[in-house]
């Protein structure tokens, strides 16, 4: 099964390596730099142990793909993962969840054959033509800056995706597995970056592009190392950082983890917000409501479908709308985010 493990992660590499250089066709990065990230350097970025120096920008064509550079370390991890697993005889990563998890992470991409992000696209954009203040791109203030406010941009991303239907439709990709490991993490949406632009753009009344460039991607670098069974409590850590165990009651379909723990870096968005919720016991990953499918567009389409279907149901305007825009777990007759009492017990 390990040998099985590995034989599969390195054809995925191979073509996610033809894929991004595709992308990044008109560019050199891949080439030059997809292989020649020294090993603390690479490792240390999933950690957020980078210096403002060293991260710091004069141009937004100047800012590294760190996702496309840290594209080697993520199966090196998963590899590592399962081996530890196999050696303490734990479960190990299921070839099809994996598969369809890795999938999801290559469809993700494919929006970025035709041109840059849409996030940065619009991010330059505003400010552009819009922002009220410039602050200086080479300052560690700036840099420190960006770290908060990317962070609090996210948790209030990550936040609507889980409590508007519409954004769920999305988000919910991401939750669609039953396993909890590092092949997890690459589990995202084509259709997120379409709607996570506007809790960003805020900041770029006032931040250069390029360090928000920086930082939203270290704060999903950071987001990586945390899908992990493999990794306890981390003491005094677990107070202000995000860490694997909260982000496993984030992912956990019981009742007392459903809507908790949104943070990207920063546990402190939840505490101060509400919405914090510690590991109590076992936790059952994946959907209130388990979807019964490997297939990757299956699993990228079918709550839109739900959506439509509904949507249709609905007599009223305002039924119309609130099945779009109140929470996936909204009826009529019930508050905007449904009833708690309502979700399933998990055994």
């Amino acid at each position: 099964m390990l040998i099985l493990s590995i034989l599969f992660l390195n054809r995925t590499l191979r073509l996610i390596i033809i894929l991004l250089k595709l992308t990044m066709a008109n560019t050199s990065k891949i080439d030059n730099n997809l292989f020649k990230v020294p090993l603390s350097t690479g490792f240390r970025r999933f950690f957020y142990f980078v210096k403002p120096e060293e991260s710091s920008f004069d141009s937004p064509e100047n800012v590294p793909s760190y996702i496309n550079e840290a594209l080697p370390f993520f199966f090196v991890l998963i590899i590592t993962e399962n081996i530890i697993n196999w050696y303490k005889d734990k479960k190990m990563m299921r070839l099809n969840d994996a598969m369809s998890s890795i999938s999801a992470g290559i469809i993700s991409q494919l929006p970025l054959l035709f041109g840059r992000s849409i996030e940065v696209v619009v991010f330059c954009y505003v400010h552009k033509h819009y922002k009220i203040a410039e602050l200086n791109w080479n300052s560690p203030i700036t840099w420190w800056i960006g770290f908060l406010g990317v962070d609090l941009g996210y948790y209030c991303l990550h936040r609507a995706g889980h409590e508007i239907n519409l954004f769920w439709a999305a988000h919910q990709v991401h939750h669609s597995s039953q396993d909890y490991n590092l092949s997890t993490a690459l589990r995202q949406s084509i259709f997120q970056r379409y709607c996570s632009w506007m809790f960003y753009a805020p900041l770029a009344l006032f931040l250069p592009p390029q360090v928000y460039m920086v930082h939203v991607q270290f704060n999903l670098l950071y987001q990586y190392w945390i899908h992990t069974e493999l990794i306890d409590t981390l003491g005094p850590l677990e107070w202000i950082m995000n860490t694997p165990s909260h982000h496993r009651v984030h992912h956990g379909r019981n009742p007392y983890c459903i809507d908790k723990n949104y943070a990207g870096t920063l546990i402190i968005w939840d505490r101060l917000f509400g919405t914090f919720q510690a590991e109590e016991r076992e936790v059952s990953y994946g959907l209130v409501h388990p979807l019964q499918t490997w297939n990757p567009f299956n699993v990228q389409l079918c709550h839109f479908k739900w959506i439509w279907l509904r949507f249709n149901q609905e007599k009223t305007i305002l039924d119309k709308l609130s099945t779009i825009f109140k929470g996936p777990g909204w009826h009529k007759g019930t508050p905007r985010l449904g009833k708690h009492e309502e979700l399933p017990e998990v055994r």
